[in-house]
């Protein structure tokens, strides 16, 4: 079974409501998933992160890029770069903000350039909703193709719209089917 980690930086929890349902969808697919809060990172987890097949990042975009508590994760790695320890591993990312649009695609910009540096490949998302679709209202509400992007629920028992976690479980499976493609 492929190894996926999924480092995560949440501020209100809807972040780690992401990681949880692309983690739920994981398992569901043969991948054994671990989710990994940046804020309080272990040895262990860096070592999970090292033997992981697959990186799945998360982070919110606030003000127009990945939160800093994520920020800060990814200048840790420093180290890990300069000996290209993750190289040729599977990497994704997804991120949430308040509006659609919400310039999540700077933040999955960020993440991707972040996965190039260390030699990763890139897996996007695959999700084509409505109107395109009608057959899948809800589905990919933002039209985000780099990674997941999700719009936050101002309704805090839900953090996540229905649609926006079922995309992220679809995320989640298409990941799986990628690290099983692309796992020796």
């Amino acid at each position: 079974m492929p190894n996926v980690a999924i480092p995560y930086y949440s501020g209100r929890g809807h972040t780690r409501r992401l990681a949880q349902e692309i983690a739920r969808a994981l398992g569901e697919n043969e991948c054994n998933a671990r989710l990994i809060d940046v804020e309080s990172m272990t040895d262990t987890d860096w070592q999970a992160l090292d033997a992981a097949d697959v990186i799945v990042m998360g982070s919110p975009t606030y003000m127009g890029s990945a939160a800093s508590g994520f920020k800060t994760f990814m200048d840790a790695t420093g180290e890990l770069w300069a000996e290209q320890r993750w190289a040729d591993k599977l990497a994704a990312g997804f991120t949430v903000a308040i509006f659609p649009g919400g310039d999540k695609l700077v933040t999955l910009q960020q993440m991707l350039t972040f996965a190039m540096q260390h030699g990763m490949v890139w897996v996007g998302q695959d999700q084509i909703g409505a109107p395109v679709d009608p057959d899948n209202p809800d589905i990919n509400q933002s039209g985000v193709w780099l990674g997941l992007g999700a719009v936050s629920d101002r309704d805090k028992t839900q953090l996540i719209p229905p649609g926006d976690l079922k995309t992220a479980h679809r995320f989640g499976a298409r990941i799986a089917r990628a690290a099983r493609r692309w796992s020796v």
